[in-house]
């Protein structure tokens, strides 16, 4: 289960998998209407007689990016038929448009016929229902639509365009569609198809002994077919291979306000901070929204999937863009969440692309006791994101902007949104979604976004609700020392949980319990941080050769294994890494800077091939569970790198 290369410009998203056929289309926003669905948009070869299709056995692959861009470098080696590929893959930096571009060598001795067959499997909308496969003469080329959304197909070789091409009908009755019809390496040349559809399309040329040739497709995507059209022609004018280019031109310049200045980091970690970045910029529409993940093979498990906004993580990964320079990526996202807050003053569950709310499990009532369904951390973490990036780089025209519609309101809920009796915010959902009570994770963060709203307000000259906010934040973090903190244990409890009528510990060891550090709960050098982080330490540990931080003991979520004292839960991403930032900012020398280096190095050696991160790993194999790519995780690791960084910069100056 896992995206192995993904490439897209803010409006749309395009992700292949392992055998580089086209598993997503996302359009007109990142991570909303998903044109394939999961489904596969094969790719294949017929070699003077022989077919075959790139997830067969004999093919090799090597995944990666083209360096510092969003075009991908593909190796693709079949020995059985003596054929070797060299891909490239990029959406252009600012029109919908994919291009492709194959190189074909051929390993024979004898010059030979070369056919590439593109098969496109769309279901627009998300729905195979009514839509239209046809081919189309004036500009020789073919297209699908389904009401606003048109998607044309084309291609090149030195032979010319499309050579043969068919649409036909798929997953109905018999029907598998016209991928079997390119197997023999002829396609029927059936003009339109309407329902369920799909299309083939093929190329040739001939290639000498030991010799390669250039093949491209592409696709260009529209609300109309004169806007697909005017793509298509643009495409022809400029030719894609020159299109190609600029793709990997421009993304080159636009990594290059990243730190480069990384200390002693050794070069594959440096490589996938870059690609991380990348991957990154991917999963944010250019409306504002900031995706979890788009990986549908999610839908297998739940009939539910990551493409949503989830203010937390949105915020997160703002912090740590920002924290990398890139605050003109995620200004957006403060604006996205100022139109979505509810009157109230907080932010849902989750929210679409498109700015409205998403799908829930949280309920309004339980047991016959009511309550508010959301997990109050996403709405005071977008407060704490906005100060840090204010902090960093002084834009003041963006809160401004967002004083009166997100700070002030988002604040205000905080302040009254809080259990009077225990001087802590009221229950609510904890950040992995699962249980309700009052968390010690979103303690923090309710902490933290009272103080940035507190700075704002000063910063604005309303003195008089900056006092209230302050007070309010100091008032919860007296009540989380008394009633979070347990002596017995030495660490602070998860959270409080209701039994009898009464506030209870639960004392379950949780990553997350970082948040007290990264919040400005407590400073690094409060002995409450360091014996908290140094239980988790040792008490999450994967002790299998994987390694890793677990998010809590005996975590259920794809569990692998009943060992819970060597398996506590599998290993994340974003846990291990906040035990490198504590321990980053732990470090008072070069060489208590050894142990975070070697958990960058440890998510380094555990990406994919191509550099995309998972959400967990498997403990015993170290292969990727749940979704590939995560944003968190990738954004999560951004801020590690930045962090050691500038770590390593103020330890060699001393």
């Amino acid at each position: 289960m896992a995206r192995h290369l993904v490439i897209g410009n803010g409006k749309m998203l395009l992700n292949l998998d392992r055998h580089c056929f086209i598993r997503d289309i996302y359009y007109p926003f990142v991570g909303q209407l998903n044109h394939v669905g999961g489904h596969y948009c094969r790719f294949g070869i017929w070699v003077e007689g022989i077919f075959s299709w790139l997830d067969e056995p004999e093919w090799q692959f090597k995944l990666d990016y083209v360096e510092d861009s969003l075009v991908t470098n593909i190796i693709a080696r079949n020995d059985a038929i003596g054929i070797e590929l060299y891909m490239n893959d990029g959406i252009h930096q600012r029109e919908c448009i994919y291009l492709k571009r194959v190189v074909v060598r051929n390993l024979n001795s004898s010059r030979r016929e070369v056919r590439l067959f593109f098969h496109q499997d769309l279901m627009i909308d998300g729905s195979e229902v009514g839509d239209t496969a046809v081919y189309y003469p004036e500009n020789h080329t073919l297209y699908h639509y389904k009401r606003s959304n048109y998607f044309m197909f084309n291609g090149m070789s030195d032979e010319g365009g499309i050579m043969q091409y068919s649409t036909g009908i798929k997953r109905f009755q018999s029907a598998e569609g016209t991928w079997r019809d390119a197997e023999d390496g002829i396609l029927m040349g059936n003009t339109i198809a309407q329902g369920s559809v799909d299309s083939t399309i093929s190329f040739r040329t001939f290639v000498e002994p030991g010799g390669e040739k250039s093949f491209f497709y592409w696709m260009s995507i529209g609300r109309n077919l004169e806007e697909v059209k005017a793509l298509e022609q643009y495409v022809q004018d400029n030719h894609p291979e020159k299109l190609l280019s600029r793709i990997v031109v421009y993304w080159k310049h636009w990594l290059g306000r990243a730190e480069s200045d990384l200390g002693n980091l050794p070069p594959d970690v440096v490589r996938l901070f870059k690609i991380s970045l990348l991957i990154v910029r991917t999963q944010i529409d250019e409306q504002g929204a900031i995706l979890a993940a788009n990986d549908t093979d999610i839908l297998q498990y739940n009939r539910d999937h990551y493409s949503y906004m989830w203010p937390r993580d949105g915020a997160l990964i703002a912090d740590a863009m920002s924290l990398a320079g890139y605050q003109s990526v995620i200004a957006p996202f403060f604006h996205f969440c100022a139109s979505a807050l509810a009157p109230e003053g907080y932010l849902y569950h989750k929210y679409n692309p498109d700015g409205t709310v998403g799908s829930s499990w949280h309920p309004y009532i339980l047991q016959g006791s009511r309550r508010l369904p959301i997990q109050e951390d996403e709405t005071a973490l977008v407060l704490f994101a906005l100060w840090r990036d204010y902090e960093r780089n002084g834009v003041i025209e963006l809160p401004q902007s967002l004083y009166s519609n997100l700070i002030r309101k988002s604040a205000s809920f905080l302040c009254e949104y809080m259990e009077p009796t225990l001087s802590l915010p009221r229950p609510s959902y904890d950040l992995w979604e699962e249980r309700y009570g009052i968390w010690t994770y979103t303690t923090a963060s309710v902490y933290g976004g009272l103080k940035a709203a507190a700075f704002f307000t000063e910063l604005f000259g309303d003195y008089e609700r900056s006092d209230q906010y302050k007070e309010a934040a100091e008032r919860i973090k007296a009540g989380m020392l008394t009633h979070l903190w347990d002596e017995e244990a030495g660490r602070f409890a998860r959270g409080l949980i209701q039994k009898d009528n009464r506030w209870v510990k639960d004392m379950t060891l949780e990553s997350s319990l970082f948040a007290i550090l990264e919040f400005g709960v407590l400073p690094v050098e409060d002995e409450r941080v360091k014996r908290t982080m140094g239980a988790i330490k040792s008490g999450l540990s994967i002790k299998t050769e994987v390694g890793g931080i677990a998010r809590y003991t005996n975590d259920y979520y794809f569990q692998q294994s009943g060992d819970i004292d060597r398996v506590p839960g599998n290993p994340w991403v974003i846990c291990t890494l906040w035990m490198a930032n504590f321990e980053i900012e732990s470090a008072k020398s070069l060489e208590e800077l050894a142990g975070p280096r070697d958990i960058l190095q440890w998510v380094a050696d555990h990406a994919l091939e191509s550099g995309v991160l998972p959400e967990q790993l498997n403990p015993y194999d170290g292969s990727p569970l749940s979704v590939a790519p995560l944003t968190w995780s990738h954004a999560t690791f951004v801020q590690s790198i930045c962090k050691y960084a500038a770590r390593y910069k103020r330890l060699t100056l001393r």
